[in-house]
């Protein structure tokens, strides 16, 4: 069996962490080519001297003097590299056959776009390349199959539901007989708080999910529900679904992952424990399965799984996804970025958690009609949309 190379763009994150745990399990069948991370030198420096990567590309320059300095030190030949295009050269090089896509936010947009044009196979953790340029994004996917190209998605519930259509839906979802997707989400922190108070919410209070373990920005996206809302416009993109086939449904136990309704009456669900490991395992082997580290699921210990409806009121930003993806993708675009801004002031005790939705509804207001095609154009969008959302923090100042 050739040893496949592994290229990991955001490599100190949660999701790059758990992806080397997987990769450690299996040596014979993978070795790592190129790690990148944004400014995490210590991290950094520890993964590279313990999987020797042939690249480390940190994307703040002092960062990456710093890691360059420290790996002389200790004899690690890796060789570092700087700056946001070194991500898109190590996503692309010819010895990487496998890119785990799992830097957050828009800044992955960019290689994980390069991954898929050098033909790699692109297990897409990023919510943004979709939720961004979904249709250029696809459109890279199967332009360049002929390479090699392939995308497997890592979120959780993408990926569950990955699991559970038949091959068929890649070529006709018509005779697939699919009806629906259910995509499962817990609710957050909030799902029973009294609406009333949610202005009170604190930083801290937002970025303590009940089930998953992940970095602060995708935490006070769960407890926003942002995060399911990205996940449908992602889902729209992935299995060429409109968004009203797809129903969020909460489901605080976080063990169904996500479920596809069939039009022969057939509900298929994807079932586990709460651990990134799975989804990332299966991505790696697929279409083989793999050892991920994961403890199989005790169903007597789970014993009950409950589901909701979500309540809008409550998730205002779940809606605003919905209205985004039937605007187009100018709006979507806006939905991203605003969303971004809001956040990351949220987090700075700039704004209450309640003005989350407001900025992203002001930036939604000014975004123009439809799709944009081109890279610059998307990009472009991108930064008039922060600038917005920035001055609706200040007015909220």
């Amino acid at each position: 069996m050739n040893s496949k190379g592994i290229c990991i763009l955001g490599a100190t994150g949660t999701i790059g962490v758990n992806t080397l745990d997987v990769l450690a399990r299996h040596p014979q069948r993978y070795h790592v080519v190129a790690l990148s991370a944004n400014s995490n030198v210590e991290k950094l420096v520890e993964q590279c001297l313990s999987v020797q990567p042939a690249y480390a590309v940190m994307v703040e320059e002092d960062a990456a003097t710093q890691l360059e300095e420290k790996l002389k030190e200790k004899s690690c030949p890796t060789k570092v590299l700087s700056g946001k295009q070194a991500l898109e050269t190590i996503a692309s090089l010819p010895e990487v056959d496998y890119v785990m896509a799992a830097i957050v936010g828009a800044a992955g947009l960019l290689p994980n776009l390069a991954a898929a044009e050098a033909g790699k196979r692109v297990m897409l953790a990023n919510k943004e390349s979709l939720v961004m340029s979904g249709k250029l994004f696809m459109d890279a996917i199967h332009n360049n199959r002929h390479k090699g190209a392939e995308l497997l998605p890592i979120d959780s519930e993408h990926n569950a539901i990955f699991q559970s259509m038949p091959p068929l839906v890649n070529g006709d979802q018509q005779k697939a007989g699919v009806e629906k997707i259910l995509l499962t989400a817990s609710g957050g922190p909030f799902r029973t708080r009294d609406v009333a108070t949610l202005n009170k919410v604190t930083p801290e209070q937002a970025v303590a999910h009940p089930n998953w373990v992940m970095g602060q920005k995708i935490s006070v996206d769960s407890a926003t529900m942002m995060n399911k809302g990205l996940e449908v416009i992602e889902a729209c993109w992935l299995f060429d679904v409109p968004e009203n086939k797809i129903q969020v449904v909460i489901h605080p136990q976080s063990m169904i992952h996500s479920m596809v309704s069939y039009n022969d009456g057939s509900v298929l669900a994807q079932l586990g424990n709460p651990d990134m490991r799975t989804p990332i395992a299966y991505a790696l082997g697929y279409p083989e399965r793999i050892a991920s580290g994961v403890k199989a699921l005790d169903i007597f210990e789970v014993a009950r799984l409950d589901f909701e409806k979500p309540d809008f009121e409550r998730c205002r930003c779940l809606q605003l996804a919905y209205d985004a993806h039937r605007l187009g993708g100018n709006a979507t675009i806006a939905l991203n970025a605003a969303n971004e801004i809001a956040v990351e002031a949220f987090l700075n005790k700039k704004i209450r958690f309640t003005d989350i939705p407001l900025v992203i509804e002001k930036a939604l207001e000014q975004a123009p009609a439809g799709t944009s095609a081109k890279i610059n154009d998307i990009l472009a969008q991108d930064l008039t949309s922060r600038e917005y959302a920035k001055e609706s923090v200040a007015r909220l100042n």
